[in-house]
């Protein structure tokens, strides 16, 4: 009796004769393939004839082996011709469902009856193994002269496969005859219909907010969406036609941008949403920023400044919040250094590293609107300093006003810093998440019901 090392690492006693070079020959190929194929600590019902001691001892990890033909089967007795009592309708259900994966080496060949086979292995609901010779690979006498009880190409298998709600998740060739395959049960995934989306943001220029709002936007779309990306100068290159469109990221839009071009591209749509709130507000006309969330099926506003400036009464505004806040995780600053950033923030620096660069002050004070917002999730204290228009003296942005009205309930004095109440951080922080859980269930309906009308 000698020992060596199994797949599990661990030593076991190995007979003489195992080591003879006679031994491996004996050896199922398929049970060696099959083994590659089973993940660590699964539970393994084996149903084959091939494979046994084999496959036991090749197995990973933490797995447990169960030989379905030494199972107790009806009353006490045990399984003796395993393929005859699966050909005649005997399945081990219980022991089947289990067990985290059902091997079958040199079974399926043999059944009569592959629907019936399949229509247990369908109600188990377990990851399937199994070899097969395709007739793609063995053909007439050779198949009759193996007993073999069917004949089944590749497409075939994949057909029998899929109808009873099983995937082809991997495949491997044993040799030139026969092939291994791993099922997965899988419910059936609806097909998915293409659909047409341009997302219109403030500029291309790499802000930090409007950066991180194509993030959002992305996220929130459908797989399948053929997003095209818009900015306010770029709307001369806008298709024909969209299944939606959506004004803003998060961003706050001011005139000239609301004007004839952005009504041009809400016409083309089938539908459309806003994502947008309003700075310089003094100079806007009443009359531009109406027609415009007039074409809104949805107008998402991130401040309740907006949504009582433009909103009240209207049934397709809705108070969202500042959505940017979900990119920014509530920590703890570390730093003492207090940190200023600027009417710029770099577009070069990747935006975990800004984010990580910002949270680590426990000071922070800034001219740009989100970078604050970024800082209020972990700095204690914080500052801004609203921008003034370019176009009027005395009219300034008035977002950082509105923002801190939505998270605190009240503002503070510009270039002073304020103690970061961290409880009303989270509190908002939590119902924007929520907000904009809705939202993206609203988005996903939406596109739906475009592609029934």
């Amino acid at each position: 009796m000698a020992l060596r090392v199994n797949a599990n690492l661990a030593l076991v006693a190995t007979a003489d004769d195992a080591r003879r070079p006679e031994a491996a020959s004996k050896i199922d190929p398929r049970a060696q393939l099959a083994a590659q194929f089973i993940p660590s600590g699964a539970r393994v019902l084996d149903l084959g004839q091939g494979g046994g001691e084999t496959l036991r001892d090749l197995m990973p990890l933490g797995c447990r082996y169960e030989a379905a033909d030494r199972l107790a089967h009806g009353k006490g007795t045990l399984i003796g011709d395993l393929v005859s009592d699966l050909a005649g309708g005997e399945f081990p259900t219980h022991a089947a469902t289990q067990c985290d994966v059902v091997v079958m080496l040199g079974v399926l060949e043999k059944i009569t009856d592959l629907e019936n086979l399949f229509t247990h292995l369908r109600f188990c609901k377990q990851d399937v193994i199994l070899s097969y010779h395709p007739v793609n690979l063995l053909n007439g006498r050779e198949r009759e002269a193996q007993g073999f009880a069917n004949a089944l190409s590749y497409f075939d298998l994949t057909q029998l496969f899929d109808r009873y709600g099983f995937r082809v998740q991997c495949t491997a060739p044993v040799d030139d005859r026969q092939m291994l395959f791993r099922l997965t049960a899988a419910d059936r995934i609806a097909p998915v219909r293409s659909c047409s989306v341009a997302v219109v943001s403030e500029s291309d220029a790499g802000t930090f907010g409007d950066r991180l709002g194509l993030h959002m936007i992305n996220a929130m779309l459908p797989g399948a969406a053929d997003v095209h990306h818009l900015t306010f100068k770029t709307l001369a290159q806008a298709r024909n036609q969209y299944d939606l469109v959506v004004l803003g990221v998060g961003n706050c839009l001011f005139q000239p941008l609301l004007g004839d071009d952005i009504l041009n591209i809400l016409a083309r749509a089938r539908s459309a949403i806003g994502i947008f709130g309003t700075q310089y507000r003094e100079l806007i006309p009443r009359r531009t920023i109406d027609s415009v969330i007039d074409r809104l099926d949805t107008w998402y506003a991130p401040y309740e400044d907006d949504l009582m400036l433009y909103g009240r009464g209207r049934s397709n505004a809705e108070h969202l919040g500042d959505w940017l806040i979900d990119q920014f995780p509530l920590t703890e600053a570390t730093l003492d250094e207090p940190l200023q950033i600027g009417a710029e923030i770099g577009s070069d620096i990747a935006l975990d590293r800004t984010i990580q660069a910002i949270q680590r002050h426990k000071q922070v004070y800034s001219a740009r609107l989100h970078p604050l917002l970024c800082a209020l999730t972990s700095a204690h204290y914080a500052a801004y300093a609203e921008q003034p228009s370019g176009h009027m003296p005395g009219v300034v942005s008035g977002t950082f006003r509105s923002m801190l009205t939505d998270v605190f309930g009240r503002t503070y004095p510009e270039q002073q810093f304020f103690m970061v109440d961290r409880d009303a951080v989270a509190r908002y922080k939590a119902r924007v998440h929520r907000n904009v859980a809705k939202a993206a269930e609203r988005i996903e309906a939406t596109l739906r019901n475009v592609a029934v009308a």
